[in-house]
């Protein structure tokens, strides 16, 4: 048996079967009710929308003759009559259609001109239907226009295109326009979801509307991919398998993937950029995913009322809400710049998931970047380098962030890097140490430190940093406020309590950049992490006063004294001269009670 593909198989035969296109099927409804037909129709709109379909429904309905053969031109043709069947077979000897795209000459339009003076056979009207009219050399227009100003009563003219604007308006303005409209992605996946249930195959939800989404409003882009998913699997069809047919991302993954970019995770990003294409997603798809996050995010964060929308998932309203809050605009704005090059670099690159890995880390870095707002407003004030709001805001902190004073040698080794990473967001180091050079009075001189305290190798160090350059505020904050998650050279994340201010991530970055002449990046994390130092000091100091206090000769003396109790260990600095010190065996070596 002759296979027929579903966008054939359900093409409309009347208007009212056309679905999104209310207006046109309204106006030419009342049309054809009250006799006012125009000589030429002008149909236009993206592909697979239904100009071809509504430009032979437009030739049925002029001609159809009723079952009896005694009726007239309607707008709901009988689909029995010997003209309603020709038509639809291709095969009426007074409907004639011509591809443009094929025949764009003035010779192909003198044979047109030239059998406009005939009149039809066997119809009412002879009709040409002229598809992709755009096509159409200048001369063949010119040759068109007068026979299309003036045509005989018996002859119609319908032309469809995609390119309106390529169509001069000497033929638009002889011409009844029609603009048929993109479908919406919620009708289009009701469509899909009906089809899918006349062919007897079960299409979910969530798979016709990312059928809907990736045919852009075209009804016949969302048949053909709906015929090429029931080729997948016919029986039923989930949002998994049209995911592994068309190379998309998996959304939770996607916003993974953009969460761990906008924190500046590089190691995290490139590791599910790599899953994802080991999964079998596209390059390409992914970097198109992101732009389509980031605007989500974006639209979210501008009208939050966006996620409410029923016809959205519970994935983009939850996780596009938690994004939007946590993130500005300006690192939005800078994200969606550098996706929109990058998917052009990685469409011209010889190697796709290269060139999206290279997006990927760009990315991740610029989002570490103050921005150039940031930037100009702290060197006006002459303040210190401003540490990366959007690292900051990440994890979770929402408020402004304070700026701090600048090196007298423009940006530091860190943030410099980061800017040429960035890209043009940022100013080059050159601007940056001509605009300090214009204000030299407000580059305040760093002390120097140690190369020991320039390089803290643990978070104890980190803090003891604080408290050597005299930020008590901040050292206490550390101290008892802040839970560690993750500390490495250059990076550090905690959790940090509600007493601990808001600004803090973002002060901690700055004044370490300034002391250590690196970039640090700080932010906040949602893990319960460890102790505060201030806890872990008193979990050690009743392990060791616990440990004394088992000792033979310790639960003598508070035999002795009844009611006494150990205090404090205090560690206890060997005497001069190097002598040996008789410690008992369960004390540690230079321990002393009190």
């Amino acid at each position: 048996m002759h296979y027929r593909v579903l966008a054939r198989k359900y093409r409309p035969t009347k208007l009212s079967e056309l679905i999104g296109q209310g207006a046109m099927v309204r106006t030419l409804s009342n049309a054809f009710a009250s006799g006012r037909l125009a000589h030429a129709f002008m149909l236009t709109g993206v592909r697979g929308v239904g100009k071809t379909t509504t430009a032979r429904i437009i030739a049925r309905a002029l001609n159809c003759v009723g079952v009896d053969g005694k009726g007239g031109a309607t707008v709901d043709p009988c689909g029995v009559c010997e003209h309603c069947v020709a038509i639809a077979e291709d095969r009426h000897i007074d409907v004639l259609e011509m591809d443009a795209a094929s025949r764009t000459g003035v010779d192909n339009i003198r044979e047109i001109i030239d059998g406009v003076g005939y009149r039809p056979v066997t119809a009412r009207f002879k009709i040409y239907i002229i598809d992709e009219v755009h096509m159409l050399s200048k001369a063949a227009f010119n040759a068109l226009l007068k026979t299309l100003e003036e045509p005989p009563a018996h002859v119609k003219f319908v032309f469809a295109t995609t390119e309106i604007r390529k169509v001069p308006v000497t033929v638009l303005s002889r011409c009844q326009r029609f603009d048929l409209r993109r479908l919406d992605q919620e009708t289009l996946a009701a469509h899909l979801a009906a089809v899918a249930a006349k062919e007897g195959t079960v299409l979910s939800a969530a798979a016709a509307s990312l059928l809907a989404r990736a045919a852009d409003g075209s009804v016949r882009d969302g048949l053909s991919l709906l015929d090429r998913a029931m080729a997948h699997a016919d029986t039923s069809l989930g949002d998994g398998e049209i995911r592994e047919l068309l190379g998309l991302v998996d959304r939770t993954r996607g916003f993974d993937l953009l969460e761990a970019i906008m924190r500046g995770d590089v190691a995290t990003a490139l590791a599910g950029l790599s899953a994802l294409h080991r999964d079998g997603a596209d390059p390409i798809a992914v970097i198109e995913d992101l732009l389509d996050l980031v605007h989500w995010v974006t639209r979210v964060k501008l009208t939050p009322d966006a996620a409410r929308d029923p016809a959205t998932s519970e994935i983009e309203a939850k996780r596009g809400l938690d994004l939007a809050q946590r993130l500005g605009l300006p690192a939005l704005a800078r994200a969606w710049q550098m996706l929109l090059k990058g998917l052009g670099e990685a469409r011209e690159a010889p190697m796709g998931l290269a060139a999206a890995e290279m997006v990927v880390i760009r990315l991740a870095y610029a989002a570490e970047l103050p921005s150039p707002a940031e930037l100009v407003a702290a060197y006006r004030q002459g303040a210190q380098t401003p540490s990366s709001l959007e690292a900051a805001a990440i994890g979770g902190a929402s408020a402004k962030k304070e700026p701090s004073a600048a090196p007298p040698q423009g940006l530091p080794d860190g943030a410099a890097t980061g800017a040429r990473r960035g890209g043009a967001a940022t100013p080059s180091p050159g601007q940056t140490q001509a605009a300090l050079a214009r204000k030299p009075e407000a580059e305040p001189a760093v002390t120097p430190i140690s190369a020991a305290q320039a390089n803290p190798t643990n978070f104890a160090e980190l803090v003891d940093l604080f408290a050597m350059r005299r930020e008590g505020i901040v050292h206490a904050h550390l101290t008892n406020n802040v839970h560690l998650v993750r500390f490495e050279p250059g990076r550090l994340e905690f959790r940090q309590t509600s007493e601990a201010p808001a600004t803090l991530p973002s002060k901690v970055a700055a004044l370490l950049s300034a002391w250590t002449g690196r970039r640090w990046v700080v932010s906040l994390a949602n893990e319960p992490g460890e102790p505060t130092l201030a806890e872990r000091g008193r979990i050690e100091d009743a392990a060791a006063r616990a440990q004394i206090a088992r000792h033979p000769l310790v639960r003598a003396v508070l035999d002795v004294f009844p009611g006494a109790t150990i205090e404090a260990v205090r560690r206890k600095e060997a005497p001069p001269g190097g002598a040996e010190i008789d410690v008992p065996q369960e004390f540690g070596e230079g321990d002393e009670l009190s």
